[in-house]
């Protein structure tokens, strides 16, 4: 088990990721900002699916994510159509225009990291991404409900030479 100090670290990097959303958040064209990008690489990855599925995967609320489906729809993005199976649902799939517009995302995203890490080996890119698949694997999904460990005492060395072997 890594030590206390390893896992304070890791605590730290993780919350100044913050900076490479914010680079990330940068290079969105105006006209598709960060939740209809969100909506859009949902789509593309998961295929069509109803608003409601398409919160669960945002991890918000229902509102919010009708805001975004109706700005990507605006755009020409996505079409919404009627459910078959229950016709007060909504089901909504990629269009040719929003097919481009992922497209021209990935593009934008691929550069801006090939730049940004541009000092970096194909092999440490390639560990990154492995260690991140890793790291978000061993989270699960993290869309149920919170699971937390138990509290345990910290071992410092003091604690340890108190505990009877």
């Amino acid at each position: 088990m890594a030590a206390q100090s390893l896992y304070e670290e890791l605590a730290r990097q993780l919350s100044a990721i913050g900076a490479v959303k914010r680079g990330l958040a940068r290079i969105l064209p105006p006209e598709c900002p960060g939740g209809s990008a969100a909506v859009l690489t949902l789509l593309e990855r998961y295929g069509e699916m109803r608003i409601s599925r398409l919160a669960e995967l945002l991890a918000v609320d229902l509102s919010v994510t009708s805001r975004h489906v109706a700005h990507v729809a605006e755009r020409g993005w996505i079409e919404r159509s009627a459910d078959p199976a229950d016709k007060r649902s909504r089901i909504v799939r990629l269009t040719p225009a929003g097919q481009s517009m992922i497209d021209d995302l990935g593009l934008r995203t691929t550069e801006m990291f090939a730049y940004t890490l541009k000092d970096w080996s194909d092999d440490e890119v390639g560990q990154l991404n492995t260690m991140l698949a890793r790291l978000r694997d061993s989270f699960g999904d993290c869309r149920g409900p919170v699971r937390t460990p138990e509290p345990r005492a910290l071992r410092t060395p003091a604690a340890e030479a108190r505990t009877p072997a």
